[in-house]
């Protein structure tokens, strides 16, 4: 079975190709787009945007969802790429791991992973929120068995224009097919892609199945360290069919 899409163009597909800015622990949607593609794009030369997923995303508590935020610095009035966004306060690797200990630690799989996350929280690479994003999104994709390739947009040079820096990335990259998330159908100009014969298709993130979690009523929404603690080595059934 493939991936849930809705197909927009009819050129043949030969490289499938994601472009997604770096978010924080995501949600298994985030990881089901990579594991549909074959190489995802981190597009973190886009604008940093506040009280957004590039620096927080939400874990599950007894008292409900909470969200887990990075604290950055930020610069008004000026343009400030998510690549160039830093960490404002030492210690938050600590309190995100305590948080996360306190509210996972009686989850049947938190064990099995817990030696991986303390080592990427409490040894932290980089005072860049996007390398600490990237860093994170790698060990996940171990824990899952994705073998994407994960590149950058600053590997490629990029071009003007919302649709058409899309498409200029997907043509460095040797895309003939382009997978987007279903948000991006507001803006993209689904004609360009077709003129430059790149196959479009925007992800389907419904119809997800439940899995065994604590503290219900059951929440999707939310990191995707909620389903591997407490579905372990089975997360991937519980993600799309490719």
């Amino acid at each position: 079975m493939e991936f849930p899409i809705e197909k927009t163009t009819n050129v043949h597909s030969a490289k499938r190709v994601a472009i997604i800015q770096s978010n924080y622990i995501p949600w298994k949607g985030y990881f089901d787009l990579i594991r549909a593609v074959d190489e995802l794009i981190i597009f973190d030369d886009m604008q940093y945007t506040r009280r957004d997923w590039r620096n927080r995303n939400k874990i599950k508590t007894p008292n409900g969802p909470l969200w887990l935020s990075i604290p950055v610095q930020t610069k008004d009035k000026y343009f400030q790429a998510i690549r160039d966004t830093k960490t404002s306060e030492p210690g938050w690797n600590k309190r995100h791991w305590k948080t996360l200990v306190t509210n996972y630690a009686k989850a049947p799989h938190f064990n099995t992973y817990k030696n991986v996350f303390e080592e990427l929280y409490l040894s932290p690479q980089s005072d860049y929120l996007s390398i600490i994003n990237i860093t994170f999104i790698h060990a996940i994709c171990r824990l899952l068995g994705i073998q994407t390739h994960i590149s950058q947009s600053t590997d490629y040079e990029t071009a003007d224009g919302k649709t058409e820096r899309l498409i200029s990335l997907c043509k460095q990259a040797g895309a003939t097919s382009y997978l987007s998330g279903p948000s991006a159908k507001g803006y993209i100009d689904a004609a360009l892609f077709t003129d430059e014969k790149i196959n479009l298709h925007y992800a389907d993130y419904s119809n997800y199945p439940t899995y065994p979690q604590l503290y219900p009523p059951f929440e999707h929404g939310v990191s995707i360290l909620d389903l591997l603690f407490n579905a372990g080595p089975a997360s991937i059934q519980y993600m799309k069919p490719l």
